[in-house]
């Protein structure tokens, strides 16, 4: 079962929303509209609340998770995405906050504390250091992450454009759902 509650929490789904068969997600989470999950994804609200917004997609083998609350950190960190993200191949979000249209690159890594402000792109690889803010309107890369360059208008359109398609993807696999 890829959907699972955990300590009283069931995960919640927005409407013609995608989860692979192979995904999981679990706990506290909540999922809007026209969101996809894909293979090997892990989204876990175990230890605090994941809030994703509307047209995101979580893609293969990726891992959303949260910071606990602790001593050492008294109000932990959720994990709370924005709409018409795309978070690609292998990324890993931890407690931090992204904003709305945003592209975060395969195998990048964003950490504890983060928030990317909308209209950012995160390079593949790149690793967003605990506590930093990204500043909406710019490409950033490296590790530790730092903003390369504006974004070019094409890259702006390019935000909506690949949630569209993910969307218009996530709706053909819902098609063939032996479910729907």
């Amino acid at each position: 079962m890829n959907l699972r509650p955990f300590q009283g929490h069931t995960p919640r789904l927005g409407e013609r929303v995608y989860l692979d068969p192979a995904c999981v997600v679990l706990g506290d989470v909540e999922l809007g509209d026209d969101c996809s999950v894909w293979p090997m994804a892990v989204i876990r609200g175990d230890m605090h609340r994941i809030r994703i917004g509307a047209r995101t997609s979580v893609q293969d083998g990726s891992v959303l998770h949260i910071t606990h609350a602790s001593d050492f950190n008294p109000d932990g960190f959720p994990l709370t995405i924005g709409d018409d993200v795309t978070i690609g191949h292998k990324a890993i979000l931890h407690g931090c906050s992204v904003g709305n249209r945003v592209l975060v690159g395969m195998h990048a890594t964003v950490m504890d504390g983060v928030v990317v402000e909308d209209e950012v792109i995160i390079a593949a690889g790149a690793v967003v250091t605990p506590g930093k803010r990204l500043a909406g309107g710019h490409v950033y890369a490296g590790n530790p992450a730092r903003a390369l360059r504006p974004l070019k208008d094409s890259e702006r359109a390019f935000f909506t454009y690949t949630a569209g398609n993910y969307v218009k993807l996530k709706d053909a696999y819902l098609a063939e759902s032996p479910t729907s």
